[in-house]
């Protein structure tokens, strides 16, 4: 087996939604975990993400690289989660390579958080961090010569379980450490340890115990207030409890602390709540007092962390809390009160009527970038969020970031151009994907970018195809499909960033946008407004109250029922809370008829028929149900062959066959009777064959292969259960179509693969030298394309070209579809949908 030469074009994927989950190394990498992968992105790079590293089994919840050591080319980036591991990656500098060095299971349940520390001592340079379980243990590690070493276990105090972890020098030198941790309980425990010459002897003994919160403690972070020796460290608490507690460790006694924070008072005259503590570390003496409380935020406050530009005097905290706002706090000079100097996130104003729109369920964690002129948080939808500091204007100004789907992708359709890529999840959304390519991309190159979000629904969506240029219908898991259209807000701000082309009268035709009503599940379309109409009726347009004229209360309007027309006026790739109000696709049409979720669906390629399927344990549910749609009307009777549900349905290229496969191991192809007309009601296709022993298991995917060499063979492909990828064959002409003097399709070639098979496509085109090329996806994330010859109705794999390990995925493959061939393009282009919760691009270059 050959490899192919493989380039990743676009990578989406949601980050999981835990405080740890993520951190912005000091290289300007941003690492974050999704599903079981972790991911790597550089904010300042438009592509995105960059690399997906697998290897972890279950969930990802922490995510820490270590600080990097003078001259050092390698990048160590330490990860843990739900399958107990603790794993070592190393991230190569000069070639962007990255591979996972170690794992090391000592934690006995899921890993919740991790802390890194630089520590200095004598000539030699180490790396400490820390890592709390869920099996209320905390363990100490060392990096030493490029392995994890276990230094320490320290069980928590009463039992609790560690939610939170910190850790910092006592001294410029490093030769003494604290160590906090927090967790399911209201309380902050305080550890101290010596490094002396070595770690060998490295043991951490507890200090002191911080009351105070009300609610468990969800983010600690340490501060050195001066890049000097002697300096007071910082430590931020944040809780449930919707506070952050600020403390003060200060080397020395109890009364130089208080002279230190400037406040007139003897240690007898301090309250319980302010009490000092007297703690030590390698024979020095520490005193850590209570230094203030933080109020501004209305629900749990996630994270809590200082900027890492503090040394250089911008001493600054930023927090993120589940009530949908960043807040960047400082110290006044003046009076020394900590206040809120920026508060980045959602506008009370603009929370819509439904929490699938109208809220992002707050934020889980806020990152700084090194600089400390950017910050991140990520929200419900797993998407993130930046903003850039404007030091001209003295203000933060938000910026497109990265966005992916939370949960597994199950299905994927191109437009019939390929200018764009649709993808549905069991996340409940529809999302599209488009390159950014107009020449307002001051890099000058096509990078994929979330675009819309057409579709957030209140089922898992199983099954999506387009219709035309502007629509395309979605099946989920309830009892009908639904048909959306887009909008002309959408289509001009597609135009503008794609240099996609909609027919005129198509936009014209076309509602100016769309929302979800209050507990709704269907889109309905809405007008657009001037902003300065918006302006003259803001009175009219802001909520009613008590007060307001009964006249005016009836005809006011929910501000998130309006859509500004400057809202998708953009010259780069929507926010995320563009994308998940503003960009939604309006609902045409529901389709009834099936009697359980649907499964599957499939359009014809003139966009005039759509067949579709649901679950079925009977011959009565296993149907096919087609329907046209000129009127939305069904096509008597049904498609019947199978028992089981069917998992997918494929029209060929010109329509004339229908194939469908299915869990009970047949396949069946249904062809169209071409002198009968539909517009009395009928079907218009009838059962050409079925192949009720296809596979020895359940058969996942079909696909049809483009016509080759004019008027010789039809070509399909099954993949099932068995390990086995057949290649069907039908020769000559339709003839009759008694499924018994007719042309039968027949076994071409069986294909023996290694894991079971769970998607296939065929690409659209025969390639130059009259090959076939079949993508191959298996349920253990294995991707390959095969290249099939076709000559005197026997079939032959002329070649496999196998794609890397580290460009596979690490579950199954849920759906692959090659990219409608355009202008420009330099190779074929490959979308792959995965359980991971994944989307991946990837080109490919034929030789």
């Amino acid at each position: 087996m050959a490899e192919a030469s493989v380039e990743s074009r676009y990578l989406a994927a949601g980050a999981n939604r835990y405080s740890a989950a993520a951190d912005w190394g000091e290289d300007g990498f941003v690492a974050f975990g999704s599903d079981t992968n972790v991911c790597i992105w550089s904010p300042t790079d438009s592509r995105g993400i960059s690399k997906i590293l697998s290897g972890h089994t279950s969930h990802v919840r922490a995510v820490k690289f270590l600080p990097r050591l003078k001259d050092e080319k390698l990048i160590h980036l330490v990860t843990g989660g739900d399958d107990k591991e603790l794993r070592l990656w190393t991230i190569d500098l000069e070639t962007g390579s990255a591979s996972c060095v170690q794992i090391v299971q000592e934690h006995r349940e899921p890993i919740n958080c991790i802390a890194a520390l630089e520590a200095i001592a004598s000539k030699n340079a180490r790396r400490i961090f820390v890592t709390g379980a869920a099996d209320a243990t905390v363990k100490v590690w060392a990096l030493q010569e490029g392995q994890i070493v276990l230094l320490q276990t320290i069980k928590t105090p009463k039992g609790y379980l560690p939610l939170a972890v910190a850790l910092s020098r006592l001294d410029i030198e490093g030769s003494r450490v604290i160590l906090a941790v927090a967790g399911t309980t209201n309380v902050v425990q305080i550890f101290t340890a010596s490094l002396g010459d070595g770690t060998a002897g490295l043991e951490f003994t507890p200090q002191a115990t911080l009351p105070g919160h009300e609610n468990w403690i969800r983010s600690l972070d340490f501060v050195s207030e001066k890049a000097e020796q002697g300096s007071d460290l910082l430590l931020a608490s944040a809780s449930q409890d919707k506070y952050i507690r600020l403390w003060r460790i200060h080397q020395g006694t109890a009364l130089s602390a208080l002279n230190a924070t400037g406040l007139d008072l003897s240690v007898d005259a301090l309250t319980p709540g302010n009490k000092i503590h007297k703690i030590s570390a390698g024979g020095t003496k520490y005193c850590l007092m209570f230094e203030a409380l933080l109020l501004g935020h209305e629900d749990w406050i996630y994270s809590a962390r200082w900027s890492r530009a503090a040394a250089a005097g911008k001493f600054q905290l930023l927090s993120a809390s589940a009530d949908n706002s960043l807040s960047i706090w400082e110290s006044d000079p003046e009076s020394g009160i900590w206040i809120i100097v920026a508060r980045l996130g959602e506008v009370s104003k603009e929370k819509g009527a439904t929490t699938a729109t109208g809220s992002i369920g707050g934020f889980w964690t806020g990152l700084w970038s090194p600089s400390g002129t950017t910050v991140i948080t990520l929200g419900r939808t797993g998407s993130w969020r930046r903003w850039d500091y404007d030091a001209d204007e003295d203000m933060w100004k938000q910026n497109f970031a990265v966005s992916g789907h939370t949960r597994a992708v199950t299905a994927i359709s191109w437009s019939r151009d390929g200018a764009y890529l649709l993808s549905t999840s069991s996340d409940q959304t529809t999302r599209l994907h488009a390159e950014w390519t107009t020449a307002a991309h001051t890099e000058q190159r096509n990078t994929w970018h979330e675009m819309s979000r057409p579709q957030i629904h209140g089922y898992d969506l199983n099954c999506i195809s387009t219709l035309g240029p502007a629509s395309f219908v979605s099946g989920a898991d309830e009892k009908l499909m639904r048909v959306f259209t887009e909008p002309k807000a959408v289509a001009r701000m597609l135009s503008r960033l794609t240099n996609a082309t909609t027919a005129s009268s198509d936009i014209a035709a076309a509602p100016d946008a769309a929302n979800m009503p209050v507990l709704g599940l269907s889109n309905k379309a809405i007008d657009v407004v001037d902003d300065d109409d918006l302006a003259k009726e803001g009175a009219v347009l802001s909520a009613p109250t008590a007060e307001t004229d009964p006249a005016d209360r009836d005809s006011a309007v929910d501000p998130a029922s309006v859509l500004r027309r400057s809202a998708l006026e953009i010259d780069h790739p929507p926010f995320e809370e563009s994308l998940a109000r503003h960009t939604l696709w309006p609902e045409v049409e529901k389709l009834y008829g099936h009697g359980y979720e649907i499964s599957c669906l499939a359009a014809s390629h003139d966009g005039s028929l759509i067949a579709s399927a649901c679950k079925a344990s009977s011959l009565n549910h296993a149907v096919i149900r087609l329907y046209e749609t000129r009127r939305w009307t069904e096509l008597k009777p049904a498609l019947q062959a199978h028992a089981l549900t069917v998992t997918r349905l494929r029209f060929s290229a010109d329509d004339d066959h229908l194939l469908s496969v299915g869990r009970d191991r047949q396949w069946a192809v249904f062809a169209r009777e071409k002198n009968k007309e539909e517009e009395d009601g009928r079907c218009g296709y009838q059962l050409l064959q079925a192949n009720p022993k296809g596979h020895a298991r359940m058969i996942l995917d079909a696909a049809w292969a483009p016509p080759v060499g004019g008027d010789s063979a039809r070509v399909f492909a099954t993949a099932g259960r068995d390990k086995q990828v057949k290649v069907w064959i039908k020769k000559g002409s339709d003839g009759e179509r008694d499924g018994e003097s007719g042309p039968q399709f027949e076994l071409g070639k069986a294909i023996a693969e290694e894991h079971p098979v769970t998607a296939l496509d065929f690409l659209p085109e025969v390639t130059k030298d009259g090959l076939l090329l079949l993508a191959v996806g298996t349920e253990a994330g294995r991707l390959s394309v095969l290249s099939l010859k076709v000559e005197g109705g026997k079939v032959s794999v002329v070649s496999t070209l196998v794609v890397r390990p580290e460009l596979c995925l690490p579950k199954a493959v849920m759906q692959l579809a090659w990219r409608p061939a355009r202008e420009g393009q330099e190779g074929p282009e490959l979308a792959i949908a995965g359980e991971d919760g994944s989307l991946r691009i990837y080109r490919f270059a034929l030789q």
